[in-house]
């Protein structure tokens, strides 16, 4: 849509700073989640691949994870089906990257973490794209619809 650019920037309280692409929609066709390029516009690396930017998903998981979310899907979640979700984000992210890059480059799986969960909402906005990512059900479960 002609205004992503603005509704993008407006829900993240500022600009990107990288291109990205709107994934996931609401119903309206408002932005949810984004897809980050691996590299900002200055070259540096960005480990985070998917974004949630809708307010109202955000604060909700933003909720979750104030109760302890983070520990707790950590603690529910299998261990070998997390480090598969975060070789496969890591996978696709680094798959993006231009042919024939060699400067630096992301690093980690889900969040920019190789191991373990740090992020809810990384997790559940890379769910809400098709992301085959046990921590994002276990949010989806969560998260009021």
């Amino acid at each position: 849509m002609a205004d992503d650019a603005d509704t993008v920037a407006m829900l993240l309280g500022r600009e990107p700073a990288g291109a990205y692409d709107v994934v996931v929609r609401d119903t309206e066709g408002r932005p949810v989640v984004i897809r980050n390029d691996p590299l900002l516009v200055d070259g540096r690396p960005m480990p985070t691949r998917y974004w949630l930017v809708a307010g109202d998903v955000r604060a909700a998981v933003s909720r979750i994870e104030a109760a302890g979310g983070v520990r707790a899907a950590e603690a529910t979640v299998d261990p070998g089906e997390l480090a598969a979700a975060h070789a496969r984000y890591a996978a696709e992210r680094d798959a993006a990257l231009p042919a024939g890059h060699t400067g630096p480059r992301p690093s980690g799986g889900v969040g920019g973490t190789a191991t373990g969960v740090k992020c809810l909402h990384a997790h559940y906005a890379w769910f809400l794209a098709g992301g085959d990512d046990p921590v994002g059900r276990w949010v989806a479960e969560r998260v009021p619809t």
